[in-house]
């Protein structure tokens, strides 16, 4: 069986969480394959909401098996808590024994938290706009070669080289960033949190999946953040610190590209984005505080009110294009229909030149969009359960998308909950 990889098609918060926990059932493993917590995937069932910001989504189904895997970096104070959380909510992983962690994810120390945070304020208003987490000198520390390991943890040299690089870090925040640092107390919540971790099962995450597609079961691969966030080819340098698309889930679970099956974009009806960068159908107006309150845009994780704006559909068929994507997910129209016209970016225009595709340097661009309107739906859809009850405006708006995308609309997402949910496909 090949491995199906679902991933967001914009700068995150798409819904991939609610997806990928709608999906899973259906699948034996769900494997996290990139990112850190700084992933905010929420879901809503039986009258609850979850937040994950590590743990794979699909730890709610019964019999699928989860991993957390080598491309992840992991904060495993926050792992903790959050496998507690869900605890207390009546979901103990440690019993149900769901969940697996690869030995290759790295670590984030505390000193990589203080870092990040070092770094984004010598910035100033240059600030990429990180969650301050700690995730990108994680990931600087594993492709420099210095980072510790989650397979690390049961060598007997494990603190030793704990705090080697530790003093590598204060030496660097006390000389670059002048900053004096003490992290005692955080260090013996963090060897805490590593001993509460051993009891989990640490796997070689790359035989594993593989092995899981010997015996011919169905593996998911779920990305976080989106693409337009991805390290090589998103809105570079405002992007997170991983490789978000579908050839990370390659890289993050140690597998060929040749066994890959169904790639599943999902991306909302309209646009948001969290933290600084480019964004050009971004809405300032009452418009898009609208969107924002309506669709509730504040992130997950930061609690950051989004930026809104209109669909971008050079950036869209972009995110396509990079990640081979075979079926498409629409989330979130529901929030668009107070709107009496919806408008959606064509094309973008600098000065006299129109353009079809996102530039090399997004940021230094001074462009324009060009807006196609069409008519909203003016009709509350949270409680359609067919497509035949979906107002033919909103079918127009999926139909232009498709033909646009060349990619089919196979789900449509009317709200947070499991339930509102539409098996959608255009077949004329």
């Amino acid at each position: 069986m090949p491995v199906d990889i679902i991933l967001g098609l914009q700068w995150g918060d798409e819904g991939k969480g609610k997806i990928v926990d709608l999906l899973s059932a259906h699948y034996d493993l769900v494997a996290r394959f990139q990112g850190g917590p700084n992933a905010g995937h929420t879901l809503e069932f039986s009258g609850k909401k979850f937040v994950l910001n590590t743990i794979p989504s699909g730890v709610f189904a019964n019999g699928t098996m989860n991993l957390i895997g080598s491309g992840v970096v992991i904060d495993v104070i926050a792992l903790k808590n959050e496998i507690l959380r869900l605890k207390d909510a009546g979901y103990d992983l440690l019993e149900k024994g769901n969940l697996m962690i690869s030995k290759r994810a790295h670590l984030i120390l505390p000193t990589h938290r203080l870092l990040d945070e070092a770094s984004e304020n010598q910035m100033g208003e240059g600030k990429i706009g990180t969650t301050r987490k700690g995730i990108g000198p994680a990931y600087t520390d594993k492709f420099g070669r210095a980072g510790l390991r989650m397979g690390d943890i049961n060598e007997p040299d494990f603190k030793q080289k704990y705090f080697s690089l530790v003093a590598k870090h204060e030496t660097v925040l006390k000389q670059l960033y002048n900053v004096e640092v003490s992290v005692t107390e955080e260090e013996e919540v963090f060897f805490d949190a590593i001993a509460f971790l051993a009891d989990f099962p640490l796997v070689d995450s790359e035989l594993l999946v593989n092995d899981y597609l010997i015996q011919g079961k169905k593996v998911l691969a779920e990305g976080a953040q989106g693409t337009l966030l991805d390290v090589d080819f998103g809105s570079y340098p405002y992007v997170t610190s991983s490789t978000t698309t579908a050839a990370g889930a390659c890289v993050g679970l140690g597998i060929a590209p040749g066994k890959v099956g169904e790639v599943i974009g999902i991306f909302k009806a309209y646009c948001t984005r969290v933290g600084a960068g480019p964004f050009p159908t971004e809405l300032h107006d009452e418009t898009g505080e609208l969107l924002r309150k309506t669709g509730n845009e504040f992130g997950a994780v930061s609690g950051r009110p989004r930026r809104t704006g209109w669909l971008d559909l050079p950036a869209l068929k972009q995110a396509i294009l990079l990640n081979g994507v075979t079926q498409l997910i629409m989330t979130k129209a529901d929030v668009l229909s107070e709107l009496e016209t919806i408008y959606v970016c064509t094309r973008y225009r600098e000065g006299d030149i129109e353009r079809a595709h996102m530039p090399y340097a997004l940021h230094r661009q001074e462009l324009q969009p060009v807006l196609k309107a069409m008519n909203g739906w003016k009709e509350d859809i949270r409680n359609t359960s067919f497509r035949n009850e979906i107002p033919e405006a909103l079918q127009a708006y999926i139909r232009f998308i498709e033909t646009e995308a060349g990619v089919p609309v196979t789900l449509l997402s009317v709200g947070p909950n499991r339930r509102q949910t539409i098996r959608y496909h255009i077949t004329d």
